[in-house]
């Protein structure tokens, strides 16, 4: 479930002033205010390969995902131009809330955005520096839970309102087997649907979750070149 605004430890705030006045009942909505006056920087790079991409991938702004990077994963991929990766560390997120003003509804919150079904929040892309309100989010499941496809189905299930979820395979451009999906997600809190979309990978280490969310489907649809770059580089670390 996605509530609020920023980073994931900057929504704790939002979300705890949300929950006391609609009584601890949370929506979802997966921006942070006004949109930037800039335009979308996601550049259109070479057509998609037999990737599953549906369009053209961002221009590369770097790689995450090997040691000394950003984020370190267990799968390495190539990060849109302007796009701003950041680690996450749930446990200390997790034991900071738990300790703040608002105490065990800190740490209640805290846990619902960076635990989703079988994963966890392990690295948040911001698209604010290329224009755009979003993210996208790398979960990291336990090391074996090798099925990707059915780590994919609980991390939708685990989304409130979801519907209209289609599935399908493919293979990413740094040739590792994964399974998509894309959904509509619908905010009780805001009244609107919105398009999501994201793909599974099984490594090693344990199941991997690529997610792009996005304030409202225009958002979705602008950054979906970098989710598309993703695809089309990711390989295992």
């Amino acid at each position: 479930m996605q509530v609020g605004v920023g980073t994931v430890g900057g929504r704790i705030v939002v979300a705890a002033a949300l929950a006391a006045v609609l009584g601890g009942c949370a929506g979802s909505a997966d921006g942070d205010g006004g949109k930037s006056a800039s335009a979308s920087a996601s550049a259109r790079g070479a057509a998609a390969g037999d990737t599953g991409a549906k369009g053209a991938a961002a221009a590369r702004g770097g790689t995450i995902g090997a040691a000394g990077s950003a984020c370190e994963l267990p799968v390495s991929f190539d990060v849109a131009r302007h796009w701003k990766a950041k680690s996450i560390d749930a446990d200390k997120e997790s034991a900071t809330s738990s300790k703040g003003e608002d105490g065990d509804l800190g740490a209640a919150l805290a846990d619902a955005f960076l635990r989703q079904g079988p994963v966890t929040a392990a690295c948040e892309i911001d698209a604010k520096p290329a224009g755009n309100i979003g993210f996208l989010r790398v979960w990291k499941g336990k090391a074996g839970d090798a099925d990707a496809g059915g780590v994919l189905r609980a991390f939708v299930a685990a989304e409130d309102n979801v519907s209209k979820a289609r599935y399908h395979s493919f293979r990413t451009g740094g040739g590792v087997s994964a399974v998509e999906v894309e959904y509509l997600y619908t905010s009780k809190l805001l009244d609107e649907t919105k398009k999501e979309s994201a793909f599974a990978v099984s490594t090693p280490d344990g199941p991997v979750v690529l997610h792009l969310g996005g304030m409202d489907t225009q958002e979705h649809e602008e950054m979906r070149p970098a989710y598309d770059l993703a695809k089309q580089t990711l390989k295992l670390s």
